[in-house]
């Protein structure tokens, strides 16, 4: 899966969750694009749209996961935390330091798809 953002195609390995499975089973229909907000100064949180089935449990999460918040909220993380999530998967190929750089502050388009273009 990727996750697009500010002209990037940031690679995403989906986890072996039914909520990573359902996600990119949508994706198999479109694309999907959602407005992503900073939060707390460690993530960016938006809606899918989409309620994806909920296997949450108390997680640490770190920069560079990429979790399901109240079944249809996705979370980013360029920060860590730790809270009741489902995994939905992670960003490779980048540094804390570089996520913090891309994500940043603010609000942002993502377009999440199966394709890297």
């Amino acid at each position: 899966m990727y996750l697009h953002i500010n002209g990037n195609a940031l690679t995403i390995s989906l986890a072996d969750t039914d909520a990573a499975r359902a996600l990119a089973s949508l994706l198999q229909e479109s694309d999907i694009v959602y407005t992503a907000r900073d939060y707390g100064g460690f993530e960016k949180v938006g809606s899918l749209g989409h309620t994806l089935p909920a296997e949450d449990s108390r997680i640490a999460a770190e920069p560079g996961d990429v979790m399901l918040y109240q079944g249809g909220q996705i979370v980013i993380f360029y920060g860590s935390n730790t809270w009741s999530y489902t995994r939905l998967g992670r960003i490779e190929g980048y540094s804390s330091a570089e996520l913090a750089a891309l994500l940043g502050t603010g609000d942002m388009q993502v377009r999440l798809s199966l394709q890297e273009d």
